[in-house]
């Protein structure tokens, strides 16, 4: 090497050893997750815990604590097929090759060509061929963490995407749960329905002969006929209900509703007790918190990304090869050409262009932080409402049951009193709505205690 040679590559050198020194710089704050007033305990914990659960509830497959085999299918059906998880899926798959794009970034890029040319180089010149080969190497030197902020930014988003698929995949689980448990309630009103209409219609049948025989009067059989066709008329409501809770369960799985069906089911799916837990561990099980949270760090990161826009890039570049107008002996020493050397380069105006992307960064990780704080408080309102309901709702289904109870023994007496001659068939349908609309009322709370059941499992974030 020449000593002009060794005094054009010192600048070279300098810049290397200037990188490295400053290899250690990020521009813009460390994250640091945002701060929550975490309360001691759930305000409804102590109305829980009066009614102690004896239940061993499981800690994987949630849905496993109703004791239901069909539901139990049907959730390993949703989770191999389900459309909605197959897109967040995607979603993280995305989220993921970003992150490799990004960390691709930290390392040099390095490219070889060869070329041939036919042509002259000025008027009147003879034509002639140039051989071309050349490799090239490129470093953009992170002085001021722009990568690693950007690393940083894509492992936060994909981490973010990864809870985000829990929480949907979570949230399908919760959905089929709600709608399949429901459908069992259906099935049940269904069933009472029917019965009730068949008993209507021997009350109308009664009646008829009565009036034949002049015992009651025409307008105790047209009340009777009315009451008959009111049943009927809801239990073909309840079918419809049935019926798009089974298309909403096919939808779920990724079926079309033609092709699905559901038998009835012939027991009831048991009602569990759940344990709340801690409210501090809440943030740690709920994956919509934790996707939350991961956005704020992301956004953290972007702030750096925005403020390192005010210093100058700084590339490393080589490049080397042969170039010869004679292919044999294209690849020889005197046809070697190379180079190398920094490239500092820096934006000195942009009209604010810069300030406003710093601003809305900072705007941005703002909006994160109040997005991960109503999040945290929404899912301790979730818990809160559902602890609440779990245990009033088990109160109103013991006093609406006693409801039940006297409602039919008054409908029994009432019946017999009408088939003695007694009462008129007035003081019957008085009594046998009545009955009807405790038994109503007694399988709706019951269906609000499976649906709050599984918001509370959701709100614990599938794990208790």
């Amino acid at each position: 090497m020449t000593r002009m040679t060794a005094l054009s590559t010192r600048p070279a050198l300098a810049a290397c050893l200037m990188a490295m020194m400053l290899a250690g710089c990020a521009i813009g704050p460390d994250y640091t997750r945002p701060r929550m007033d975490i309360p001691a305990a759930f305000k409804e914990d102590g109305r829980w815990k009066s009614a102690s659960p004896q239940d061993a509830s499981p800690r994987g497959n949630w849905w496993e604590v109703y004791q239901d085999p069909q539901l139990n299918e049907l959730m390993a059906t949703l989770n191999r097929q389900s459309p909605t998880i197959a897109q967040a899926e995607a979603n993280y798959r995305n989220a993921r090759a970003l992150l490799d794009q990004a960390e691709a970034s930290l390392w040099p890029t390095l490219g070889l060509s060869a070329s041939k040319s036919h042509g002259v180089s000025s008027a009147g010149g003879n034509v002639s061929n140039q051989y071309n080969l050349a490799a090239t190497a490129s470093w953009e030197v992170d002085l001021w963490g722009t990568v690693r902020r950007a690393v940083e930014a894509g492992s936060a988003k994909e981490a973010a995407s990864a809870a985000q698929l829990e929480a949907i995949r979570l949230s399908s689980q919760a959905q089929l749960a709600t709608a399949y448990l429901q459908l069992v309630v259906a099935d049940v009103q269904l069933k009472q329905l029917q019965d009730s209409e068949a008993n209507l219609l021997q009350n109308l049948q009664l009646t008829r002969n009565q009036f034949a025989v002049g015992m009651v009067s025409d307008d105790s059989v047209a009340q009777a006929e009315s009451s008959w066709k009111s049943a009927q008329a809801a239990r073909v409501d309840k079918q419809l209900s049935r019926a798009q809770l089974e298309h909403a369960i096919a939808a779920a799985l990724g079926v079309a509703p033609a092709s699905f069906s559901l038998p009835v089911s012939q027991t009831l799916p048991h009602l569990p007790q759940l344990p709340p837990g801690l409210p501090s561990t809440l943030l740690e099980r709920r994956p919509d918190i934790a996707a939350a949270e991961r956005a704020v760090a992301e956004a953290n990161a972007e702030i750096g990304i925005a403020k390192a826009a005010y210093f100058p890039t700084l590339t490393l570049s080589a490049s080397g090869g042969y170039k010869g107008s004679s292919f044999a002996d294209w690849v020889s020493l005197p046809n070697r050409i190379w180079s190398v050397g920094p490239q500092l380069a820096m934006t000195l105006f942009d009209g604010g262009l810069r300030r406003a992307q710093t601003a809305a960064a900072i705007a941005s990780y703002d909006a994160s932080v109040a997005s991960y704080r109503q999040t945290v408080l929404g899912a301790f309102q979730a818990v809160e409402d559902n602890l609440s309901a779990q245990s009033l709702l088990q109160e109103e289904v013991q006093y609406q049951q006693s409801a039940l109870q006297a409602a039919q023994r008054a409908e029994s007496i009432t019946l017999n009193q009408y088939r003695a001659g007694v009462v008129s068939y007035l003081n019957v349908l008085t009594a046998q709505n009545s009955r009807i609309s405790a038994e109503n009322t007694l399988w709706s709370v019951k269906n609000r205690q499976y649906t709050a059941s599984v918001a509370l499992v959701a709100a614990l974030g599938g794990k208790w």
